[in-house]
């Protein structure tokens, strides 16, 4: 049996019309090369193809509108009928009217992308803008448009005689045109009325609307009425300045009345720290200085704003009122705005700063509690604080510093990195031995040669050390004279610190004196121990410590006797030597033994030898004591 299927005329519409959106929609995909993911593709389209999906979209819809018709005509013709697919009729339909509804609501959303990331150029013809282009047409782009249609709106103006209704809109091929007489203004195309959710005709008339409007409203400001009222209005201006100046005057020759007046018992004049820096009338003629600039700014001020109202009430000036208030504004915009974009980076400093405070803060803590004694590290001493925590704070501020830097205003312009890079030169050039101070002052302070109140010798200088920093050593001698030595100085050469090892050692201080061989070794020692035991400052009552004498040398007419002794005073080592030479002086006066370096000439014919008496046996003092006896006799009866 054959089976033959009858194809309605609703499905043969619905096969027609589904394959033709298919056409469509591939059309689509090969114009606007779309991606799978539609959102992506409309956040990234272009403006053409913004124009030719919306243009195939519309086919669409008028598509689904004529297969809407149809589903209406065939449930008007089985209504009656009572056919069970008047319900699926009824339901095609209502399934087209909302995916309608969803392709309008998905055309808007492309739509308002597309005018957010499109770019428009207005049509100013005078001083507001009429309106925007968006698109091109032909070989004209958007901006080509834009100023054609700004410059036949000046010129239709100008004309003496304008006729309102002579601008009309003509339907094109492209659109709708928008003529005046036999010019044509500008068209309105299907791109245009699609961007802007219209019809090109309605479009086209709402624009020819707002033309009409702007060239009345420019004609009507530049006629000879407007003109004398803008006049009077410019009198009125220049009439309520003249009296604010007066006014303003008046005000200020009272304030300088009062000014007068105050001086006796508010303007005594300045002082600071007891240095007159200014009497009362000094004081008087600066305050009188002041009023009369606060008085010039004001006026001036006054004047420049009335300049732009001048110029803002004719329309041929109308221009550089608006330069001038930009003048004025622009600053304060730019300052502000600056400001407020600036605020994230100034809170940042902020916070870098405050981090940058505390972390110094917690360091000096423990600087203190070292250099008290307080908290103890094996191999860090506590004179080794202070220093210590002037690097840790210097490198703090640096790294603080460093991280500031981007974030400071114009660090990234090229002025700024000139200006970092000359001064980065000048410094490395001329620093180069203050850098070599800082390293030795660096050395110095970890090799602890000396402290602060050290009596050291550094070269030919000697004396108490005043002060020592990064850069040099401050050494004040025995005659209060501060000589300031640069630590490089100090490490290339020798330091002889005597205060080092005063308190737990002693210092030994020493003196030498020469005596002939005449006089007993033993009678010098005891002699020289005296004096040094009579010095005050000298260690006495320490058995290690207590004062000897070295016999340093056998010179040929006398011997070298060196007296030391121990003291805990390096500081007055001055005085000690100069009590101890007095000491010695006394001691051997009362001993009787003479300071001095002999010299002798020893001619053995009986003379007395140097050797001391004591040393001598009996027979040979008394010899000695004869021959010296008879030798005076034979020259006593030789000259009678």
């Amino acid at each position: 049996m054959k089976v033959i299927m009858v194809m309605s005329p609703a499905n043969r519409f619905r096969r027609k019309t589904g394959l033709i959106k298919f056409l469509l929609i591939a059309l689509i995909l090969l114009t606007s090369d779309f991606s799978i993911n539609a959102q992506t593709s409309a956040d990234t389209l272009s403006l053409e193809d913004a124009r030719k999906m919306l243009v195939v979209m519309d086919s669409i819809h008028r598509v689904d509108s004529l297969r809407r018709m149809e589903l209406l005509n065939e449930i008007t013709k089985l209504k009656n009928s009572g056919d069970k697919s008047v319900k699926n009729l009824l339901h095609k339909l209502d399934s087209i009217q909302q995916g309608d509804s969803i392709q309008n609501r998905l055309n808007q959303e492309r739509l308002a992308k597309l005018k957010a990331s499109a770019v428009g150029y207005p049509v100013v013809p005078f001083s507001d803008t009429l309106f925007y282009i968006f698109t091109r047409i032909g070989s004209f782009s958007a901006r080509e448009r834009a100023d054609a249609v700004t410059q036949k709106i000046r010129n239709i103006a100008e004309e003496v005689e304008f006729m309102p209704d002579s601008i009309r809109v003509l339907p094109s091929g492209s659109g709708a045109d928008i003529t005046y007489k036999e010019i044509t203004i500008t068209t309105i195309s299907n791109t245009d009325a699609l961007l802007d959710g219209s019809i090109d005709t309605l479009l086209a008339h709402q624009r020819a609307k707002v033309i009409v409007k702007a060239i009345n409203d420019e004609r009507e400001s530049k006629s000879l009425r407007t003109l004398f009222i803008r006049i009077g209005l410019v009198i009125l201006i220049l009439t309520g300045i003249y009296l604010l100046i007066k006014l303003i005057n008046k005000l200020f020759n009272a304030i300088r009345s009062k000014t007068i007046q105050l001086q006796d018992s508010i303007l005594k004049g300045i002082r600071f720290k007891g240095y007159q820096l200014l009497d009362s009338q000094r004081e008087l003629a600066v305050a009188f200085i002041l009023i009369k600039i606060l008085r010039l700014f004001i006026i001036g001020v006054m004047l420049y704003i009335t300049l732009p109202l001048i110029f803002s009430l004719f329309p041929w000036t109308a221009w550089l009122a608006e330069k001038l208030f930009s003048w004025i504004t622009t600053p304060f915009k730019n300052i502000f705005g600056g400001i407020v974009n600036y605020l994230p980076k100034l809170f940042t400093i902020g916070v870098i700063v405050v981090v940058t405070h505390y972390a110094i803060k917690a360091v000096h803590f423990f600087s203190n509690e070292i250099e008290r004694g307080e908290l103890k590290i094996p191999g860090f001493y506590p004179d080794w604080a202070k220093p210590t925590f002037n690097i840790f704070k210097f490198l703090l501020y640096a790294f603080m510093f460093i991280l500031i830097f981007p974030y400071l205003p114009g660090s990234d312009s090229p002025i700024f990195r000139g200006v970092s890079v000359f001064i980065g030169i000048l410094f490395s050039l001329g620093s180069s031995s203050a850098i070599s101070n800082i390293v030795a002052g660096l050395v110095i302070t970890y090799m602890r040669p000396f402290k602060n109140g050290d009596r050291i010798k550094i070269g030919e200088v000697t004396g108490d050390v005043i002060e020592k920093n990064m850069l040099v050593t401050r050494v004040r001698t025995i005659k209060n004279e501060d000589i300031t030595i640069p630590n490089a100085s100090i490490l290339s050469g020798h330091t002889i610190n005597y205060s080092t090892s005063a308190k737990n050692l002693g210092l030994i201080i020493s003196s030498t004196v020469t005596i002939g061989y005449d006089a007993p070794w033993k009678k010098v020692h005891e002699l020289l121990i005296q004096a040094a035991l009579g010095t005050n400052g000298i260690i006495k009552d320490q058995e290690d410590k207590k004062p000897f004498v070295l016999q340093i040398s056998l010179d040929d007419f006398f011997v070298s006797y060196q007296i030391n002794a121990f003291t805990d005073q390096a500081g007055k080592t001055a005085l000690l030597y100069s009590e101890l030479h007095q000491n010695i002086q006394d001691k051997f006066n009362e001993g009787g033994i003479e300071i001095l370096s002999p010299h002798y000439r020893a001619l053995r014919d009986g003379n007395v030898v140097a050797i001391p008496i004591d040393y001598l046996p009996k027979d040979y003092k008394g010899l000695s004591f004869k021959l010296s006896i008879d030798k005076k006799n034979d020259e006593t009866s030789s000259n009678p």
